[in-house]
């Protein structure tokens, strides 16, 4: 079974994560530099099927723009030019950094640790995936 693969898109770094093959648990896989994603995913999609991309699209809480979104916005046009054969969808990825940061805490990282950025956005990519693939099971 193909993978789902979960994109927390940054102007420095961009936080990936995907699903295992039966599509059960969302693991992270890597973070990259921005400027690099898609040389990056042209190299993955050679060696792994993934069946659909999801992406983390910021808004404020009152559904409002925030200044990031008009880069992954930018992104999503350029993502569906790229592979268009693998279908694209947005989520919710309010609060994640958050999450994200937190989840370190709780997992006993160091200071040193929870100060890579990769990591969090690494971690936010499978918060965001999890809590997809948890909606997606009840629906």
């Amino acid at each position: 079974m193909p993978r789902i693969l979960c994109i927390d898109y940054g102007l420095k770094r961009t936080g990936l994560a995907v699903t295992d093959p039966l599509q059960i648990i969302a693991t992270g896989l890597t973070t990259v530099e921005s400027p690099k994603l898609i040389a990056f995913l042209k190299d993955y999609f050679k060696k792994e099927e993934v069946e659909l991309i999801l992406i983390g699209e910021p808004t404020n809480w009152d559904d409002s723009d925030t200044h990031a979104t008009p880069l992954v916005r930018a992104m999503i046009v350029r993502l569906k030019k790229e592979f268009p054969g693998i279908p694209l969808k947005t989520v919710d990825e309010r609060n994640t950094s958050k999450m994200a940061s937190r989840a370190m805490i709780d997992m006993g990282l160091s200071r040193k640790k929870r100060r890579n950025k990769g990591l969090v956005d690494e971690i936010a990519a499978t918060i965001m995936l999890q809590e997809w693939l948890t909606r997606t099971v009840r629906e």
